[in-house]
């Protein structure tokens, strides 16, 4: 049975910067979940989110299908994702439908929209949701520099928000699945892959988290409902560039019985982002445990990983300035896409990914150079 965990809030309209950047920072080290209130979003848009997306959810699958995803745009159907593919063959029980930036117009020329003639005020609502979450995670960000001893625009100049790659996801889980001989979780055990993540819901309980990841059997804990709060979670970016200071904490959702809605926002920076070490998180003493590498290879790799029918074991090289040697990712070896092999070069100033199918050794369906 899990049990109710008691998270710190923080008031982001507080004066007092100082204390708030110091409860998230033991927040952050401590559990990587926390409240945040007095955020700036309007609880009046905040219900026009949930009604659009609840029009949406409910139309007719062929409906919309017709929006299925695209380069992570839009709609994914129910058992479309597996998010721990050890736990459960079936996938997910949960639709989705993402929205990614607006602001570059290429960017947002991959966003992918409901017809205004079935859901006129669909459009419009999401964008507003989306400009104001923004600007909300961005001052999050602020505070969560000053955490990590950090100028409070420290993000800001390093450029990893003028070209951000974050995404918006509208969730719905189903109430009733039927019967099943096997366990399936609305959104199994899985960290958030980015910097850190704004979650909303209707108020239906469901999501747990588990403090300890690594052990066996995992206590799971309720994450209760606060009306007008936002759930804030740090994912496996901010993570590695704290230096594991910094905790992404594993989590899921289970069926509560009742259709549960909720909305995550996942601030995540710029696909040129270097993923290293911070100064202020490392020392001689206390050396970088990560290595480096370029968000967009890393990004790929992770959401390509969701979906249960692209898994198999794969093979992963790692080379280092012309040696090879293994890379020390071997806990992602079971969540990588199928049929294709990593092969990660690493030289001085940039890495590069290169992703191949082993169907066509010829043919590189993915490159990315940084």
């Amino acid at each position: 049975m899990a049990e109710g965990l008691k998270l710190p809030i923080i008031d982001l309209s507080s004066p007092d910067r100082t204390s708030s950047a110091r409860l998230i920072r033991q927040a952050c080290m401590e559990c990587g979940f926390f409240y945040l209130v007095n955020h700036g979003v309007e609880e009046e848009l905040l219900g026009r989110v949930f009604d659009q997306s609840s029009k949406f959810f409910s139309l007719p699958l062929e409906v919309k299908s017709k929006l299925a995803r695209k380069q992570n745009r839009g709609y994914t159907a129910l058992f479309a994702e597996n998010l721990d593919p050890t736990a459960s063959s079936k996938g997910d029980s949960k639709e989705s439908f993402y929205i990614g930036p607006l602001e570059d117009a290429t960017q947002n020329k991959l966003n992918q929209w409901p017809s205004e003639d079935i859901l006129p005020s669909w459009r419009p609502t999401m964008e507003s949701y989306y400009k104001k979450v923004l600007s909300t995670g961005k001052r999050l960000l602020s505070l969560i520099a000053l955490a990590l001893n950090l100028d409070e625009d420290f993000f800001e100049k390093v450029g990893g928000l003028n070209k951000h790659t974050a995404l918006l996801r509208l969730l719905h889980y189903p109430g009733q699945l039927g019967s099943s001989d096997e366990e399936v979780l609305g959104a199994s055990a899985h960290s958030d892959y980015g910097t850190v993540t704004l979650l909303a819901s209707n108020g239906v309980p469901g999501l747990q988290v588990c403090r300890e990841k690594s052990k066996q059997p995992r206590v799971w804990e309720d994450v209760i409902h606060i009306d007008g709060a936002f759930i804030v979670n740090i994912g496996d970016l901010m993570e590695r560039w704290t230096n594991c200071l910094f905790q992404s904490t594993v989590h899921r959702v289970i069926p509560a019985g009742q259709e549960r809605y909720s909305v995550a926002f996942f601030l995540d920076p710029n696909e040129d982002s270097l993923v290293e070490c911070l100064a202020s998180c490392c020392n001689e003493s206390l050396p970088p445990r990560c290595n480096n590498y370029p968000l967009q290879g890393i990004r790929t790799l992770q959401i390509n990983a969701q979906y249960p029918s692209r898994l198999t074991t794969l093979i992963i090289i790692k080379c280092f300035m012309g040696r090879l040697r293994p890379c020390n990712w071997w806990t992602m070896l079971v969540k990588l896409p199928f049929n294709r092999v990593l092969v990660l070069f690493s030289t001085k100033p940039r890495n590069r990914y290169y992703t191949s199918n082993l169907s066509d050794t010829k043919s590189l369906l993915q490159v990315t150079t940084n």
